[in-house]
């Protein structure tokens, strides 16, 4: 690595931190550009554990010493700014000290991570970044497979998916799938039941699923609000429900993932 002090906050060296806030932006260009940005000491080390590889860095002098030994490796430059001089570039305050850009890894082919799967979480089209970052680090502490993303998913390596996962997004095998007509068959060929967490009147409870697991399970999450797409339904094998108490109708949907992973779990 090699150290360079930040001379200007509108630097080409240092644009792929610019603007950071901007979610809609940076949700689409950040695939396009092949890069990701990891934000803490323990985030960015664990991305390097995981085999990423950074592209540069950018921090405060004095989250220098803790990364060094991570960074000594590769041949890229780690720009080192004040705490002002990071707000103006990144557009808010930077209170974790230390951003790096990453090359974003090659997605993988969803038949592959099915072929020796045994459980695995499929998110359709839930936006918050927030929600999904909690999601794979229940997935990661609670023993799933894989996670797969539909399309329209918010993408789990943005920043703040990153950060709430606590870096457990790099140690989760991931991929996106084809929309559900295609992605009901290839559940279909690897022998995969599909399980929808929904409300419905011929929902079978938690309880129930858990007492007697599929050999190979997909347990379908949705967005809040909108729920499960009529497709994701029509794709599944059943439709679970948590029992709920109180005239609540449904959990945050990052904590029922780790309801229905924690319930499947303990039966293991």
């Amino acid at each position: 690595m090699h150290i360079e002090r930040v001379r200007h906050a509108a630097s080409d060296a240092v644009a792929d931190y610019a603007g950071l806030t901007d979610v809609a932006l940076r949700s689409a260009t950040e695939p396009e550009r092949g890069l990701f940005i990891a934000e803490s000491a323990k985030v960015i080390r664990r991305a390097i554990a995981a085999g990423c590889v950074p592209r540069s860095v950018l921090m405060e002098e004095k989250w220098l010493p803790g990364l060094e030994e991570a960074l000594a490796p590769f041949d890229i430059p780690v720009h080192l700014a004040d705490p002002d001089e990071l707000e103006q570039i990144t557009g808010y305050r930077v209170h974790r000290g230390a951003l790096a850009a990453f090359e974003r890894p090659k997605l993988r082919d969803p038949g592959e991570l099915l072929a020796t799967a045994r459980r695995v979480v499929v998110l359709e089209d839930i936006v918050d970044h927030t929600n999904v970052g909690a999601i794979f680090r229940s997935v990661a502490g609670l023993g799933a497979d894989a996670v797969f993303v539909t399309p329209r998913c918010a993408d789990p390596l943005y920043r703040r998916s990153v950060r709430v996962s606590m870096g457990t997004v790099f140690q989760v095998p991931w991929t996106r799938l084809p929309e559900w007509d295609e992605a009901a068959r290839l559940f279909a060929e690897h022998d995969v039941h599909v399980a929808a967490l929904a409300l419905a009147d011929d929902a079978v409870t938690l309880r129930e699923l858990a007492a007697d697991p599929p050999a190979r399970l997909a347990l379908v999450f949705g967005a809040e609000g909108d729920g499960l797409s009529r497709r994701a339904l029509a794709a599944s094998d059943r439709v679970v429900t948590i029992p709920m108490a109180h005239g609540v109708d449904s959990l945050n949907v990052a904590a029922a993932a780790a309801v229905v992973l924690y319930a499947l779990a303990v039966e293991r």
